[in-house]
């Protein structure tokens, strides 16, 4: 979860769909929980994207959901909110990638807007599932107990069938994706590069999670005592990866605009330019915080 997605009671969501159907948000999310608000763009399907020669966004406006493409099957990285399951199976079938051509399922963080589908896509495509051991927790309670939201972001729980530790290989055909841990929007929070192409050069692609801490207790919070300090390493960690491109979950944060087909990357952003800012707007963040509260 990043930015603008804000727990709330149960809400219709008509706007929720990708088809013209009308469910309950709990029934799109879970038949137990609570619905959230987010922003139509993260709702809005928009035609697969070629980013590379092996890689394509297949998500919506705003939430990147890479499909990568080898010779010994595909790759789905992030799926986005729950209800984009059908609507990445047929973006996958428009590029000729049938559901049991897909074999990994990798992710950044486990908050609802970019894993609820998850669980969706491994029943479709028997795709194996690979996390680490603190996003597997999250991932497997269906975003509950949350150490910030609690059970505000509930999505459909997903069995991780792989646990990865930082810095590991994950290898499909011809394709090599690294996995660098980058805590701090959550503990398990995860970045991945690998190699690509495009126009026949070489091009490393640096697909980075979210380095950011939306209305988080940076101070004292006892779930996370040393969140600054994750958040710290993760900055450092992201300016030192091989990154000719980058990518992130929240499209704008690199400078993507996925709705515009003709200029899809009008503010090119890298890797060292986004740990930067997120560094910078933490230390606003922590400053505001240290302020004495009002007698």
């Amino acid at each position: 979860m990043s930015r603008r997605l804000q727990p709330l009671p149960l809400l219709a969501a008509c706007g929720l769909l990708f088809a013209s159907a009308c469910i309950p948000a709990s029934e799109a999310l879970l038949p137990q929980g609570r619905g959230y608000e987010s922003d139509d763009t993260w709702r809005q399907p928009v035609a697969p994207m070629r980013i590379a020669d092996r890689t394509w966004q297949i998500g919506t406006a705003a939430l990147s959901s890479l499909l990568v493409k080898t010779d010994a099957g595909a790759v789905l990285v992030d799926g986005g909110l729950a209800q984009a399951s059908d609507m990445l199976l047929a973006h996958m079938r428009e590029l000729g990638v049938a559901p049991g051509d897909l074999k990994l399922i990798l992710h950044s963080h486990a908050h609802g807007d970019h894993v609820g589908p998850l669980a969706a896509i491994k029943r479709a495509t028997g795709a194996r599932l690979l996390s680490n051991a603190e996003s597997a927790v999250l991932l497997a309670h269906g975003g509950s107990d949350d150490i910030h939201f609690g059970d505000g972001i509930l999505y459909p729980a997903a069995q991780a069938d792989r646990l990865l530790h930082d810095g590991e290989t994950v290898a499909l055909g011809d394709v090599v994706f690294t996995v660098h841990f980058t805590p701090g929007h959550t503990p398990g929070s995860m970045s991945w590069t690998w190699n690509d192409s495009r126009d026949g050069k070489p091009l490393r692609l640096a697909y980075i999670d979210s380095l950011s801490a939306p209305g988080y207790r940076l101070i004292g919070n006892p779930r996370y005592p040393r969140i600054v300090e994750d958040f710290r390493r993760s900055f450092a960690t992201v300016r030192a990866l091989p990154c000719d491109l980058a990518i992130t979950p929240h499209a704008d944060l690199s400078g993507w605009d996925y709705a515009n087909a003709d200029k899809p990357h009008p503010r090119p952003t890298g890797c060292r330019a986004i740990a930067d800012e997120a560094e910078r707007k933490l230390d606003a963040q922590l400053a505001e915080q240290r302020k004495p509260a009002p007698r």
